[in-house]
């Protein structure tokens, strides 16, 4: 029988989608709270050039060394970016917005010149086909499973690994760096080591799903969930909880109107965080409205 579910379409599309969803939100719940939410899109564009400069260097396009690469361009591209905003001549924002487009544009143009021939391309970095993840399988236990559905279970355990063996300090360093720093737990070492996580799921994810899906994934549901709870435990389970949501219901969408599976996968999520903006219990527009009409009458007293 699960045999018989793993051979079928929409379940290893639907698991690929959730865990995506699962990996790139644990990461990208720091990236919100700390208000670097743009350095994965920054990170997700940039690692085209470390994926083209390791298949120059290697011949290699996927596994450890690519990975590994991704993970140094994106701490390259944050080297570059705080070193730009450090000179005080431009904002962090800025120099976000220089960094990366000139590290993508270099990698397009390597791609173009050195890598025309082979399969590595800017539409299955930004885009990917998350539609065609049940044709690529590895046998597993004697089940052909998806190599994106195991890539992927890899790299959420090593994301909530990380984050479960570093949480007070994470949680400590995200919310009070300077205090962290008096503690003794090098703040700045372990937003590095989140960024070599982040750099890893989005390479390891733009196979599958492309770029701009790993960064809806990776943003929305967190951000989501901060307007649904204060609390960081909680933000995890919610943006998991709207990321397999997202998943399953973007699938049947898609299929339904015949559209990207991926595309509706990420429209699914901005519909969650607008229904959070909205309906959110203490930060909704709604709730925020009615605590106000509350308190009118008691202020004109």
């Amino acid at each position: 029988m699960i045999e018989e579910l793993l051979n079928a379409t929409a379940l290893p599309i639907i698991l690929v989608g959730a865990m995506v969803g699962i990996a790139s939100s644990a990461v990208g719940t720091f990236l919100v709270l700390r208000g670097n939410s743009m350095l994965s899109d920054a990170i997700s564009h940039s690692i085209v050039f470390g994926i083209v400069i390791v298949w120059i260097l290697t011949g290699q396009q996927s596994g450890p060394v690519q990975l590994i690469g991704a993970a140094l361009t994106g701490l390259l591209t944050v080297f570059l970016t705080e070193a730009l905003a450090g000179t005080k001549r431009v904002k962090q924002d800025a120099a976000i917005g220089l960094v990366f487009p000139a590290l993508f544009s270099v990698g397009v143009l390597l791609l173009n010149i050195y890598a025309h021939d082979v399969h590595i391309d800017t539409h299955t970095v930004l885009l990917g086909e998350i539609g065609f993840v049940w044709l690529d399988t590895v046998e597993l236990f004697g089940l052909p499973i998806p190599q994106a559905l195991v890539t992927m279970s890899a790299m959420t355990l090593i994301n909530y690994a990380f984050i479960g063996l570093f949480y007070k300090e994470l949680k400590l360093a995200t919310f009070d760096p300077a205090l962290a720093k008096a503690f003794g737990f090098m703040p700045t070492l372990l937003f590095y080591g989140l960024l070599m996580l982040t750099s890893s799921t989005a390479v390891a994810a733009f196979d599958a799903v492309g770029a701009v899906l790993f960064i809806a994934f990776a943003i929305v549901p967190a951000s989501a969930a901060y307007l649904l709870t204060d609390r960081l435990w909680m933000m995890f389970v919610i943006g998991a909880l709207i990321s397999i949501a997202s998943s399953v219901l973007g699938y049947y969408l898609a299929v339904h109107f015949n559209v990207s599976i991926g595309g509706m996968m990420a429209v699914m999520t901005g519909v969650f965080l607008i229904l959070a903006f909205l309906g959110g219990p203490r930060y909704g527009v709604i709730a925020r409205r009615l605590r106000r009409r509350r308190l009118a009458p008691a202020a004109k007293i």
